[in-house]
This record gives C-alpha cells, structure tokens and sequence, in this order.
C-alpha cells in the first residue's frame, strides 16, 4: 500500500506553488544544508514583511504550518525552514544545541536576503526562536510564541512529564510504534478525531524513521539546569498564541514566561485547543495571526 504521506506530500506541494511558494536548499556551511520554503518571486518577497515559521518536534515545516503558510503568502514575504534533522535540513557537525539551530536559522535567513523578521515559532520552534531573539536582535524584530517556553529547565520538563505521563521527551517525540504516534498526537490536542490505523502507521514511517538518533540528542541537549539558566532580556515586541486546553506546556507556564518576559507580552489565547493548535482550529488561529501581525506592523509604520 502506497503511503498516504508519501501521496499527500506532492500536493500540498502543488498547492505551495500556487500559493507562490518553493522549495530552496541553503548551504549553511560545508557539510550543513537547511531547507526552506521561500517566496518563489525574491523582488516582491523584498518589498513585503518577513514572517518566518519554526516548526516543533512532531512534523516538519510545512507539515505543520501548511495553513497558515497559505494563508498568509500573498500579504507576506513568508519563510517555512525545517530544522536540523527535520525534512530535508542536515548537518555532519556534532553540535545538537538549540543555539546552534538558532545560528542556521540566522544564517540562512541571512542568506536568502531576509534582514529583519518576526518569528512565529512552535514548542521546540519557540525554543530556537527565543535563542535567535537574544543572538540576533536585528534579525528579529518580534516574535509569535505558540506553546513554549523560554527554555527547557529541569523544573519545567519534570512537571510537563508528569502532565503527560511519560518518563522522558525521547519517549513521548520519538515514537516507536503506531500506538506511540496516536498517543504523541493524541496528548497534543484538544479533541484528536478518529483515524484509520493505517494513517499513524504511515505517519510513523514517513516521519519518525530517519535520524532518531539525532533527534534523541537533540532533546538531550535542550535541557538545561535551573541553575544556569538567567531569562534575557528581550527588546522585541513578543506575542503569545496559545492553545488554552495545552496539556504539555499549559496556562501555569504560559504565566510563568508573561512572568519571565516581565509582563511585556500579550497573550492570546485559542478555546478548545491543544498544543497544536495551529493545525487543530488554523482558522481562528489565522484569524488571532493576522491580526497580531497587522498591529505589529502598523506599529511599526507609527514608529
């Protein structure tokens, strides 16, 4: 039997070139190469705001902002990179940190003209984005965080675990077996419909075969000792869409980071949904999007 993916994959392809999207590999670095979706005519994609997606843990970049990325290509100069051991982004070097997601990232952007941005990012995506935030400052002029965090201290994985019961992130991300997919999607929203058994076995394969042990280092590295971490001080203008039914990173922590962004970010929050919310209501979160985007920007034009 042919893979749903593997058939859903060209479409949604088909549907980003009519959006006026395509596909671009950056070389980073011998050795490092990040791929991109990009806008497919680079003098208009000039003249329009930058928006960049980062994607989380579960797909890649277009798998996961495929609605939004439609949605938002004709106003925007739109970017949809996958991270590193994610799509088709790879590297031979042996760093696993988020810092060094967070460097591709601005090096590619870099690459492909893009001088200032706001960051739209997921979970992991969040993560990398705040990274890129405190490293290139006049790269990101703000940000969009979707259930997230700061940054994966000790304290916040252990109570995220318990919420979810697992024992460890690898366990939860890095499934293994069909039931591990349902289960990993299952926790991630609000109300997860029915689907053929058939559709997880493809997404596991599709998704979860390739670069496992990378991704296990990946997670490993992202945790960090309470001890040594110290929130920056951010000077972008910061937004927060969030999932309300989130049981991985729930409205406790998402207090927790207003608290730790001083209380400069507004939150915006999205009724009967999950920690993917983007995929699970991508109207209303579109619609919450767009209108966060558009005072960003015509505060931007004031100032």
């Amino acid at each position: 039997m042919v893979n749903t993916l593997s058939l859903y994959r060209p479409l949604l392809h088909g549907l980003m070139k009519v959006a006026g999207m395509r596909r671009q590999v950056v070389e980073i670095e011998p050795g490092t190469v990040i791929n991109f979706w990009v806008p497919s005519d680079e003098s208009t994609a000039k003249k329009k705001s930058a928006v960049v997606f980062l994607h989380g843990f579960g797909f890649d970049g277009i798998l996961t902002w495929q609605f939004q990325v439609l949605a938002l290509a004709n106003k925007y100069a739109v970017y949809a990179p996958d991270f590193l051991f994610f799509g088709d982004s790879i590297t031979d070097k042996s760093d696993r940190s988020p810092d060094f997601q967070a460097e591709c990232m601005a090096k590619g952007l870099r690459k492909l003209g893009v001088e200032k941005c706001t960051l739209v990012g997921l979970s992991y995506g969040g993560m990398v984005g705040f990274k890129m935030a405190e490293m290139y400052p006049n790269l990101v002029d703000s940000m969009v965080i979707t259930c997230s965090v700061m940054a994966l201290t000790k304290s916040i994985s252990r109570a995220g675990l318990q919420r979810i019961g697992f024992s460890s992130w690898a366990e939860y991300l890095i499934p293994e077996t069909v039931q591990g997919v349902k289960t990993l999607l299952d926790v991630a929203s609000y109300k997860l419909p029915w689907m053929p058994n058939f559709i997880y076995k493809d997404i596991l394969e599709d998704m979860y075969f390739d670069h496992r042990k990378e991704r296990h280092e990946l997670l490993e590295e992202l945790i960090v000792e309470d001890k040594n971490f110290t929130a920056p001080h951010f000077t972008q203008r910061i937004h927060l869409l969030w999932g309300g039914d989130d049981r991985i990173f729930d409205m406790t922590e998402c207090r927790n980071l207003i608290d730790l962004l001083r209380g400069k970010a507004t939150l915006h929050c999205i009724e009967r949904a999950g920690h993917l919310a983007e995929l699970e209501r991508p109207f209303v979160y579109n619609r919450q999007l767009k209108e966060i985007l558009a005072s960003l920007y015509e505060d931007g034009k004031e100032n």
